[in-house]
């Protein structure tokens, strides 16, 4: 008799491992040699990489290669590469609506799961459902992510959520009635929280992405209970911390009397972008995924635009869906004691459909297509800004969050320097931020719609300490703790204020953005308003300009728009420079209060726009993150593989193996030991290297030590990287 193993048994998710979890990889294109290559054999056998470099594989590549198999996540789906974008940063160079056309093309996938869910939107039907029943019993609702998700956790409370009801109280008849019948606390009832708190929202907080333990230490510190809502956001399936959140709130609920899964699903959300049969190899995924207590919302979409960028496709529909169930049970709160006229009164203009809304994001997409040849101009515009070390300056008031999130997402994407600090005594950071404020602590309040939220030391630090069992993860986050505190907020400004103005002012050859959503578009006409004050301030000062107004004109009021600030500005632009240039992205806001379509779809043109600049400029080989920056256990996976899959595409060209001679494939282990050395060598020459790539480092030392058939030094290497760059040495073996 034959024992049938189903796919969840334990032998084989132990086989599943051994597939997809192997120490030694082959790159991305990985086809067979053919048979008179496989035949040939080196006369005598090379010295290892290794020995070729004379390097010694560090304690933490050990320890990495041997103990973090867990962390090594190159089978997911999330992490391979598109093949609608296979040769992006190629295309974008030549032709840059090609290239943003390629991006907005992988948008597509989305379209189709949405398209999909439509079709059976029962767990979305049920989350909108279960939002109104917790507000209406007084519980309160949390989401939590991390990362890009993190991000999207702030957007819901600070985007959506707070702005919404504080519009309601200009209302007071309207207002009263939402006192009466919710509380006059109902914006206070939506958390958005991500690993790391607020300072999280400017850069990644190291080692705290890696711990299930601080997600459950979060989750106590802001007092969420048994009967809350709890939505757990993450764009693979398998970060720790938002893991170790979802399954701390499930405790709750196995700790009390009579637990019922069929009662805890109700209240408990676990939404993520990779299939079940990817993850399940992973174990603190498959604790997740087989768990009966809670509710699995699966959005995958397929491999991203950029391998691994899931601040793309990923959280994009994860924004879509989340908003749209927010503002569904929103409407249905409100439609059990508010009229027609007083729903339409406050953006509500017929009954809210959360199907039909899933189906709308098809005009959006293609909206967006529809403005590729002016964001190209902008593009390229602010991509040469860039390469003639220059700066840019993005101004936003309701658009800020969405704004805020892609400036600081691009430093890890693409190896920038992180926002600048007030102590920086000039600007290191491509970018900066500014939105009509005071000072830095109006600024904060405008941001978040609150008071800044930090970790506090006291309540943490003990738990790293006696918890964290691993070395590496114990040190990383108790020094990321220090970054993480209220005090955090007093080193970054990003008010229109003095202090930025005489600090960090426009300079010839910078760029200024301007971006706006409804009904902003009125300000630029306005020559007192804060929108036109920077737009002056920019041109007056030899700047670039670009206005970014996303609005619900109809096509002839947008082209007189256009012609009249055309008009407005014509004094101030000069004609040896661009001067102005303008987008108009026209998506409707009917029925859409939050404004949720506007701002996803303001994300989503500025996250191809920035991956469109950061191509051009080389920071992007084909659709790969070859300048990720390898800040937390899942990146140092990624960094690895990259490392290995561009070493092994080139070795197994036949140029290479003409000139070079046949060579064994780099392991795993080789790549990730490189790599560690990488990491040490750059650590220390942050003042004098500032954004170069660990990956592009690695890449060119294995390849040119390979090439010389000596051991080049990590000092060489720079040199090469510095003076060629990565993109043009790699077109030598093509």
């Amino acid at each position: 008799m034959k024992t049938r193993l189903s796919r969840n048994s334990p032998g084989v998710v132990t086989i599943l491992r051994i597939f997809l979890i192997p120490t030694i990889l082959v790159g991305f294109l990985a086809s067979p040699l053919p048979a008179q290559q496989q035949e040939q054999q080196p006369a005598v056998s090379p010295p290892s990489l290794l020995q070729l470099l004379g390097l010694e594989v560090s304690p933490e590549s050990m320890d990495y290669v041997q103990n973090k198999t867990q962390f090594q996540l190159h089978t997911l789906l999330t992490e391979q590469r598109h093949p609608k974008t296979w040769n992006l940063s190629q295309k974008i160079k030549s032709d840059v609506q090609a290239g943003l056309h390629m991006l907005f093309s992988v948008d597509e996938d989305i379209v189709s799961k949405l398209e999909e869910l439509s079709a059976s939107p029962q767990s979305l039907k049920q989350l909108s459902t279960e939002i109104k029943k917790t507000i209406l019993s007084g519980k309160k609702i949390y989401i939590y992510g991390c990362g890009a998700t993190g991000r999207l956790a702030k957007q819901m409370e600070s985007t959506f959520w707070r702005p919404f009801w504080k519009g309601l109280e200009q209302d007071k008849a309207i207002w009263n009635k939402v006192v009466k019948n919710l509380g006059a606390d109902i914006s206070q009832k939506l958390v958005g929280e991500m690993t790391g708190a607020d300072r999280a929202l400017i850069s990644s907080l190291e080692g705290f992405e890696d711990l299930q333990l601080i997600g459950r230490l979060q989750l106590q510190d802001h007092r969420v209970e048994k009967g809350d809502l709890v939505i757990c956001v993450t764009e693979g399936g398998e970060t720790s911390s938002v893991i170790g959140t979802i399954l701390a709130a499930l405790e709750q609920w196995k700790d009390a009397p009579a637990y019922s899964p069929e009662k805890s699903r109700q209240k408990l959300y676990f939404i993520y972008n990779n299939p079940d049969d990817r993850l399940l190899p992973f174990d603190r995924s498959r604790s997740v995924i087989e768990e009966p207590g809670l509710t699995k919302i699966n959005l995958t979409t397929g491999p991203m635009a950029i391998t691994g960028s899931t601040r793309m496709q990923a959280t994009t529909i994860e924004t879509y869906v989340i908003g749209s169930a927010l503002q569904n049970a929103v409407y249905d709160l409100l439609a059990d004691f508010l009229s027609a006229k007083e729903l339409q009164k406050i953006g509500f203009s017929k009954k809210y459909d959360l199907v039909e809304n899933l189906k709308d994001f098809n005009d959006i997409l293609n909206r967006l297509k529809n403005v590729v040849p002016q964001l190209a101009a902008w593009t390229e515009l602010e991509a040469r800004t860039y390469a003639q070390d220059h700066f840019s300056t993005y101004f936003a008031e309701k658009a800020l969050i969405t704004v805020f999130i892609d400036s600081t997402e691009r430093s890890p994407t693409f190896r920038l320097y992180p926002l600048d600090t007030v102590e920086e005594p000039k600007r290191k950071c491509w970018i900066q931020v500014w939105t009509p404020a005071r000072d830095k602590h109006e600024a904060w309040l405008n941001f978040l719609g609150r008071p800044f939220r930090g970790l506090r030391e006291d309540f943490y630090k003990p738990h790293f300490e006696e918890k964290v069992e691993d070395p590496y993860l114990r040190q990383a986050a108790l020094e990321s703790l220090k970054k993480a505190g209220d005090n955090q907020q007093e080193l970054y400004d990003f008010s229109f204020s003095q202090f930025n103005l005489k600090k960090r002012g426009p300079l010839p050859g910078d760029l200024g953005v301007v971006v706006c959503l409804s009904p902003e578009e009125n300000y630029l006409l306005e020559s007192n308003s804060p929108f036109s004050r920077f737009i002056n301030l920019f041109l007056s000062n030899k700047a670039g300009v670009v206005i970014l107004s996303v609005n619900d004109l109809n096509e002839k009021k947008t082209a007189a728009l256009e012609k009249r600030v055309a008009e407005f500005y014509k004094a101030f632009s000069l004609p040896e420079k661009p001067g102005l240039i303008q987008v108009y992205l026209s998506i409707s806001q009917e029925n859409d209060p939050f404004l949720l379509k506007q701002n996803v779809g303001l994300k989503m043109l500025l996250n191809a726009h920035s991956t469109a600049v950061m191509a051009r400029l080389g920071r992007v080989i084909g659709n790969t993150m070859t300048n990720v920056s390898p800040s937390n256990l899942k990146l140092i996976g990624r960094a690895t593989y990259l490392i290995q899959s561009h070493v092994n595409d080139c070795l197994r060209k036949p140029e290479w193996i003409k000139k070079y001679g046949l060579r064994s494939p780099l392991t795993y282990g080789e790549a990730n030991a490189v790599l560690f050395d990488s990491i040490a060598f750059l650590k220390d020459k942050q003042q004098v290297i500032g954004q170069t790539a660990e990956v592009a480092l690695s890449i060119i030392r294995i390849l040119e030590s390979l090439r010389q058939k000596r051991g080049i030094s990590n000092d060489e290497a720079l040199n090469i990287l510095q003076q060629t760059g990565l993109a043009e040495y790699l077109l030598q073996f093509q």
